[in-house]
């Protein structure tokens, strides 16, 4: 089974105007709201693939019930911690002449809280998968996905990590199975400029050598680069298309490699069908769907080394 943890899943809501302008009355002319968050992106491309996971994370509030609602909906299996207070946080998106996001803080989270996560992950066996995407809020201990990977040490889970910076740096000790930096953040994680092909490597190795076993670069339009834990070198080209939407091609990168992985562990299998998915998400005005990601599954040139 594949669990992914969402810590702050949010409503967006996202407005479509032709431009936006500062100061003044501006009038919408399209909206849609959404179940967001990074870990639930992923579970809802999952699904999309035809692949069961199971959803986890805090939600509260009057917010929070229409975030477990909506995504039970969409298909997905939930076991979400109710917060006793507080709501879940909503994300205003605006798509105009340039994209804008106002990102809610999010409730407060109690210890007892926490406590009743890990409860729920304490039932995940060897062989299963748990993801853990996104920043971790101020209401919980910044050492959260850390203890989280010690918590489950030893027991045969492989844990893929989709987050930033010191959050990203600290758990690679831990040995994770994936981790999907994109070029500005392994510059941020290592404070340098990276620039090339050649740095995004170098870089991705030394994530390596401190624990991780298999780094997923992601390139935006250029593409992605992949190190397995063969030490093999996967590149490819991001195949051709208008981009529509920036939200949730990461989360749909991690979810299109698992999808990839778990057809029969091959990695450069895996790789492909992260590029596609990615692609088809950012090519979409919504997550990519299985009918998206074939179309572009043959499209991707790939160059293995």
């Amino acid at each position: 089974m594949i669990f992914t943890v969402t810590f702050n899943p949010s409503l967006d809501y996202v407005v479509g105007l032709d431009s936006f302008r500062e100061g003044e009355v501006n009038r919408s002319e399209w909206e849609h709201i959404y179940p967001g968050g990074k870990g639930i992106n992923v579970s809802m491309v999952l699904k999309n693939l035809d692949i069961r996971n199971i959803a986890l994370g805090f939600v509260g509030g009057f917010t929070g019930k229409e975030i477990q609602r909506s995504v039970k909906e969409f298909g997905c299996y939930t076991d979400f911690v109710k917060l006793k207070a507080g709501n879940s946080r909503i994300n205003v998106k605006i798509k105009a002449d340039k994209e804008s996001e106002i990102n809610g803080q999010g409730p407060d989270i109690s210890e007892k809280e926490l406590g009743e996560l890990f409860e729920k992950l304490g039932f995940i066996e060897k062989g299963d998968m748990l993801v853990l995407a996104g920043s971790i809020p101020a209401a919980l201990p910044e050492d959260s996905y850390e203890k989280i990977m010690k918590f489950l040490e030893n027991r045969g889970v492989k844990i893929v990590v989709d987050a930033t910076g010191e959050l990203l740096l600290k758990v690679v000790k831990y040995k994770p199975f994936l981790i999907k930096p994109n070029k500005k953040e392994l510059s941020e994680i290592f404070g340098v400029m990276v620039e090339n092909r050649e740095d995004i490597i170098s870089y991705a190795k030394r994530l390596q050598e401190i624990g991780a076993k298999n780094v997923l670069v992601s390139m935006a339009g250029e593409g992605a680069i992949l190190i397995d834990e063969n030490n093999h070198i996967h590149e490819m080209q991001a195949p051709k298309g208008v981009v529509k939407n920036s939200v949730g091609a990461g989360d749909s990168m991690v979810a299109g490699f698992i999808a990839g992985y778990l057809l029969n562990h091959d990695f450069e299998e895996a790789f492909r069908m992260g590029v596609a998915t990615g692609s088809a998400s950012a090519f979409s005005e919504t997550l990519a769907t299985r009918e998206e990601v074939l179309k572009l599954l043959d499209k991707i040139e790939k160059n293995e080394r």
